[in-house]
């Protein structure tokens, strides 16, 4: 989920995103107060790299720092590019990939690298401050691209909130008292932002999302007597911890869109008849199931479509692993957003989807 430190300018972002096409480009997330834009890429390892070397690439040659101006805090143009393990990956192997990522950075491309994150031990914080030197390269700073900080987390959401009618002091006394290091909530790290036309907000990091997800948020806020204007994810939510402002943003969602969408480039190049009647099927399925809500209904019937788009891919010729697991994991996780009372109204549908995943599993 590279953050690069562009949000306004949309031809440079055009070509943020499409430098990631080696891997899946989710989601394309700007902000214009911020100044920066957050790109959601899935992929395995050598493509997920060779998209992040070309986007870093594109942030070096269009963004200079010199002239950047956003409230969002920053030290590169390619400022933050944590790397998450999905489905089967482990952490470790995505601090593996970090460390080969920023050695990249550092030999090809000259941009002083910090490593932060699972196994390290400067926090982004320190890094911001100044209190680290970068890890490769520096302690000199590329002169207009700064320097990147890379590394391996676990998943983790970012919840923006508008309180109405709160100033700026009062945002800030309300972020410092809602995080984890200060005996707030579990698992939130929080910070207030002065927009533009006189808005504030609440910007929250939420990493430990079993216990505390953007629901837990707003329900405290709530008791705290917080008039909450907006809500806002930025990037992707899983779907076990979606709220209203999570529809049409569901990680599990765009997985599978993703890979319908890959599949349907795929039949197209096959270049018969067939093939091509097919890849049109595959790109509605994509944009439709991209931007599925939240309702229980929709969660599982989008399991069900990311599950039954194996065995259709695969038909075709087109599947291959990458798209597999991808699609696996979307089943999983919408599955994994299912109620109790859900699963027992549509027990049948459930129990044929779970019979599907069990199969692939053992596939």
């Amino acid at each position: 989920m590279p953050n690069f430190s562009e949000g306004s300018r949309a031809d440079v972002i055009a070509e943020l995103a499409g430098a990631a096409a080696p891997a899946h480009v989710l989601d394309v997330d700007a902000d214009a107060d911020h100044n920066r834009v957050v790109i959601s890429l899935a992929g395995e390892g050598h493509h997920l790299l060779d998209a992040l070397m070309a986007s870093v690439q594109v942030a070096i040659d269009r963004i200079d720092l010199n002239d950047h101006v956003g409230v969002h805090p920053r030290v590169g143009a390619a400022d933050v590019i944590p790397i998450v393990p999905l489905g089967g990956a482990t952490i470790a192997t995505a601090r593996d990939l970090a460390h080969r990522l920023g050695e990249r950075i550092w030999s090809e491309l000259h941009v002083p690298v910090h490593y932060y994150g699972d196994g390290e031990s400067p926090t982004l914080a320190d890094i911001r401050a100044g209190r680290q030197s970068p890890i490769l390269g520096g302690p000199e700073l590329h002169v207009s691209a700064g320097a990147i900080s890379v590394g391996a987390r676990r998943p983790l959401l970012a919840f923006n909130v508008l309180p109405a009618g709160m100033d700026i002091t009062g945002a800030r006394a309300l972020a410092r008292s809602l995080r984890e290091s200060a005996g707030g909530l579990r698992g939130v790290q929080a910070l207030a932002f002065e927009l533009s036309r006189g808005r504030v907000q609440l910007s929250m990091n939420l990493f430990r999302l079993e216990e505390t997800p953007p629901a837990a948020v707003v329900a405290e806020l709530e008791r705290r007597g917080v008039t909450i204007a907006a809500q806002q994810v930025i990037g992707l939510c899983p779907a076990a911890v979606a709220n209203e402002a999570a529809a049409g943003r569901l990680l599990e969602a765009r997985l599978a869109a993703a890979a319908s969408r890959r599949g349907a480039a795929r039949c197209a190049a096959l270049g018969d008849a067939e093939h091509i009647k097919l890849a049109g099927r595959l790109e509605r399925e994509a944009d439709s199931i991209a931007r599925m809500g939240i309702g229980q209904g929709e969660l599982l019937g989008g399991a069900e479509r990311a599950a039954a788009l194996v065995p259709v891919l695969k038909a075709a010729g087109v599947l291959g692993s990458e798209l597999e697991s991808m699609l696996d994991i979307a089943a999983r996780g919408l599955r994994t957003a299912l109620h109790p009372e859900t699963l027992k109204r549509h027990a049948a549908r459930t129990d044929a989807l779970d019979r599907r995943l069990k199969t692939a599993g053992n596939a």
